[in-house]
């Protein structure tokens, strides 16, 4: 038996905070222990997107707990995604100091499309179909949908509704009736109008529903009818006119309905009703896996040496028709330069060094709008690209020194990354500028015979006696990086 050591995935929702630990057995997985702290956290969002400091200590006293359980794991085991609302919020970087010092384990805040790549992976492990199917999870701040087949994800789309945003924002005092109801569909209908064509172009055959909301609509509807194994427009439109004959969230006492759920439900309601009404399904399965589901097996991918990004990195060059073989030499070069400063630089980070090898191989993406700010374009199409697999900060890095590989350098529009500090967003910076220098004629081994040493931030380069008299243009390119870089306290010799 191939026994793996035990990971950990965590997804921190706007609604709840989940931990499952699970461990590799024959190549399956098998869940070992789950804990659900509700949170509420959607509900500290105001209209500013500034997240309350209640609603930061009530997710601080969770992240305490959850280290307990996770105190002898390896933070290579550890995976954690932070989704909605810390994504939507103004002051993450707050929330994020505050959590380290609790939880000691990196968060990564996802984008919605990579959410919903995530929730599709954890759906597609344990339910095979050989038809397209269209995948839901209604969370409390946004409403995932993904179109499918097998592994393979199609369509992804994450909108801006939830089950706590849409109940906050149509029955804030607790009031419920016909109106109300109908505002909520109408909005969410016209919040998956730009994706309706789309959808409804690809199709599907089936449907499968997941996560916390649609789970307490199949048990209010299992409670009425023990038969009904899914949910159809009939039940839910049945379950409306229970909710409205009850008048009040707090009069919401429905078999099935937890009172957990019973607070955020109408809203999670209102917007299932919407996507049946306006995709016209007829019924919909449930699967008890998801987003969490999803970055275990993501994890297990890993450990296996099998690290998804690398083939969303080859995909996108592949769409963008990169020329690999010079890609791929800068890349060889940055990746040599970064081994001899790692030491002393105190370049710990491998998902860092990784970053600057893509970088590398992405750099010249944008040439296929213009090579006029070559640099600009590309940055632009690896900060809006869908990148499986990519953290927002992740990506955001890697855009970040793309857009300053040639040219000048900008400190005051470095992001701020809680991870990455602004020097070494810098260093990482300097290498690719110096990798793509040093591959100017687009030949092969420039870096051979290159000697490299480095003292805090001064770089001195040692050429071959007299190489570098013999070409002229490098010489004066060098001449030139020097003045780039004096600018932002960065010191640079040759010889």
């Amino acid at each position: 038996m191939n026994d793996y050591p035990s990971i950990a995935a965590v997804d921190l929702g706007s609604n709840s905070f989940h931990l499952v630990v699970a461990r590799e057995v024959d190549g399956s997985l098998q869940i070992l222990h789950k804990e659900k702290q509700r949170v509420y956290l959607a509900d500290g969002l105001d209209d500013k997107n500034q997240l309350s400091q209640a609603a930061i200590d009530r997710a601080l006293a969770i992240l305490k707990q959850f280290a307990t359980t996770l105190q002898d794991f390896p933070a290579s085991n550890v995976k954690i995604a932070a989704t909605y609302t810390l994504r939507r919020a103004k002051n993450i970087n707050s929330f994020l100091t505050q959590a380290s010092n609790v939880f000691p384990y990196q968060i990564d805040v996802i984008s919605g499309q990579e959410e919903a790549r995530l929730i599709y992976q954890g759906v597609a492990h344990y339910i095979h179909h050989d038809e397209n199917r269209l995948v839901i999870d209604i969370g409390g701040g946004s409403t995932e949908l993904i179109i499918g087949k097998h592994f393979k994800h199609k369509l992804l789309s994450s909108r801006n509704m939830g089950c706590v945003s849409y109940t906050k924002q149509f029955f804030a005092d607790g009031m419920i009736n016909e109106k109300r109801f109908n505002k909520a569909q109408i909005k969410a209908e016209q919040e998956l109008e730009v994706i309706f064509a789309t959808y409804i172009n690809a199709g599907w055959q089936s449907v499968v529903g997941t996560s916390g909301t649609i789970k307490s609509i199949l048990a209010m509807i299992s409670a009425n009818d023990p038969e009904q194994k899914n949910i159809t427009l009939e039940r839910l439109l049945e379950l409306k006119t229970q909710f409205i004959a009850a008048k009040t969230i707090d009069n919401l006492l429905i078999e099935g309905l937890s009172p957990e759920r019973q607070v955020s439900i109408c809203g999670g309601l209102a917007i299932l009703i919407a996507i049946f009404q306006l995709f016209d399904i007829t019924e919909m399965d449930y699967s008890d896996f998801s987003l969490r589901e999803g970055l275990l097996h993501e994890m297990q991918q890993k450990l296996a040496l099998k690290d998804i990004r690398s083939n969303t990195i080859a995909n996108l060059s592949e769409r963008n028709t990169i020329d690999k073989v010079h890609a791929q030499r800068v890349a060889n070069t940055a990746d040599w330069l970064f081994l001899q400063v790692q030491k002393e630089w105190q370049l710990d980070s491998l998902d860092n060094h990784q970053l600057l090898v893509w970088a590398a191989q992405l750099h010249e993406i944008g040439l296929g709008i213009n090579s006029s700010g070559l640099h600009k374009h590309s940055a632009y199409v690896v900060e809006n690209s869908q990148l499986p697999g990519f953290t927002q900060q992740q990506q955001t890095l890697l855009s970040c020194m793309i857009r300053f590989y040639r040219k000048k350098v900008r400190l005051e529009e470095f992001p701020t990354l809680l991870s990455v500090p602004h020097f070494q967003i810098l260093q990482l910076i300097v290498l690719l500028r110096l990798a793509v220098l040093l591959n100017q004629k687009r030949l092969n081994d420039q870096h051979q015979e290159l000697a490299v040493s480095v003292k805090g931030n001064s770089m001195l380069l040692q050429f071959p006696l007299g190489w570098l008299s013999e070409q002229t243009l490098l010489h004066a390119d060098l001449q030139q990086e020097q003045k780039y870089l004096k600018k932002v306290g960065f010191l640079i010799d040759f010889v």
